[in-house]
């Protein structure tokens, strides 16, 4: 069984004890970290434009390349040593939600964390990037809160039943059929 786990800085302790509870000692884990390449590609260009093409040493969009993968090498080590037992590194850079679908092409599980709305159940409990590699994954998913989950008492309200002119009462029956 091949698992991959997805780690957020913020929600990544939930995933790797995930895994631990839920992936068979035998499993092939990955730990997959995803650096976004928007915040120094900004940089960059506001250096470019702002101050000149000269001085690529003051750059400071290849500075935050640089902070992004010594902080994602951090991160997946202090995720190896959580979980404990042998796992491979993998770290890709790109948006996120879709390098986590890659990745996940060839997996039996992938493991992730909900990353909204983290006080209600619902669906806002997903951010675009989680929601994304939820509907997309090719695999299974195991998606997990990242702290206890809230109490059902979040759940919203059920709508009100539909009862338009001329339903009697009972939902609307659809479109009608053609032969």
């Amino acid at each position: 069984m091949r698992v991959i786990a997805w780690l957020v800085e913020g929600t990544w302790p939930a995933c790797v004890d995930a895994v631990r509870a839920h992936a068979p000692d035998t499993s092939e884990v990955v730990l997959l970290h995803v650096s976004g390449a928007e915040v120094p590609a900004v940089a960059h260009g506001a250096f470019a434009g702002l101050l000149g093409r000269g001085h690529r040493e003051r750059d400071p969009g290849a500075r935050l390349t640089d902070l992004g993968g010594t902080s994602a090498a951090e991160l997946l080590e202090a995720a190896a040593a959580r979980l404990g037992r042998p796992c491979a590194r993998l770290e890709r850079a790109g948006r996120a939600e879709r390098e986590v679908v890659a990745a996940a092409e060839d997996a039996d599980l992938l493991v992730l964390a909900r990353d909204g709305d983290r006080d209600r159940l619902g669906p806002r409990s997903l951010g675009p990037a989680v929601r994304f590699a939820v509907d997309h994954a090719p695999c299974p998913v195991l998606l997990v809160w990242p702290e206890a989950a809230p109490d059902l008492t979040t759940l919203p309200p059920p709508p009100p039943p539909h009862t338009g002119p001329g339903h009697g009462g009972q939902p609307h029956p659809g479109p009608p059929r053609t032969p």
